[in-house]
This record gives structure tokens, sequence and C-alpha cells, in this order.
């Protein structure tokens, strides 16, 4: 039985399969929607809507008003977004572009569609994007 087994491995090591989401993170912050195989989506899926509340959580602060606590919080969200991808252009995107957009949202900030099989080895392939 595969009782707490909460984990995509994606037939990769720990350091090989926190370099893809980084990478996979990245391209959808930045392209809003992309083209993966079915598995993938569904295992980034969690790490980035977990990159994304960060965002989210840190507008939210900022709304509350323009206190130390406040401005604290919302640089310590900035800090841990920045420490998971270390770009600076995704994370202004994130910060200025999408965190408004979805502060007032309880979750669910992607999307997966799945598109048919891939042609030279017919994986499945889908289709993640920003709502």
């Amino acid at each position: 039985m595969r009782h707490n087994i909460g984990i995509h491995k994606l037939g990769r090591n720990t350091g090989q399969r926190k370099a893809l989401y980084k990478g996979l993170a990245r391209s959808l912050i930045l392209h809003g929607r992309i083209k993966t195989t079915e598995a993938r989506a569904k295992a980034l899926r969690p790490v980035a809507e977990r990159f994304i509340a960060w965002g989210c959580r840190a507008a939210r602060a900022l709304d509350d008003g323009d206190t130390p606590e406040n401005r604290a919080r919302a640089v310590h969200c900035r800090r841990m977004a920045y420490a998971f991808v270390q770009d600076n252009q995704v994370i202004r995107k994130l910060f200025d572009e999408l965190a408004p957009k979805y502060k007032e949202r309880p979750g669910g900030y992607t999307r997966i569609m799945k598109l048919g099989f891939r042609k030279g080895d017919a994986a499945p392939i889908a289709l993640i994007e920003l709502v």
C-alpha cells in the first residue's frame, strides 16, 4: 500500500528534481503557460501554488496598512520566493503583476488541461497555465 507517499519523484534524485521544479516554475511565471508532460504538470502544481501564495501573502500584508510588522511580513515573503527561484525578473513579475491580481483568490492559481499524446514516445502532454 502506498500510504504517505506524497511526492512525485519523476525518475530523478533530489537535486535534479528541485532544479526541474525551479525551471518549470520560472517558465510558468514568466510565460503564463507551459506545455509539458502530464506527470510534470501535476508535480509542478503544488510547487507553483505555494510560490504564488507567497506573493499573495505579501500583497495582503501591504494592504493591511503600512506598519513595520506588515512590511516585515512582505519582505519575508519576497525573500522566501527569492530563495526558491533566484531570478529578479521572476520575483518582480510575481510581486508586481501577479500578486495584486490573485490576492483575493483563496488558492487555485493554476489550471491543467490535457492535450493528447506526444508523437515520439506517446507521453501524455498537458498545458499548465495561470488562471
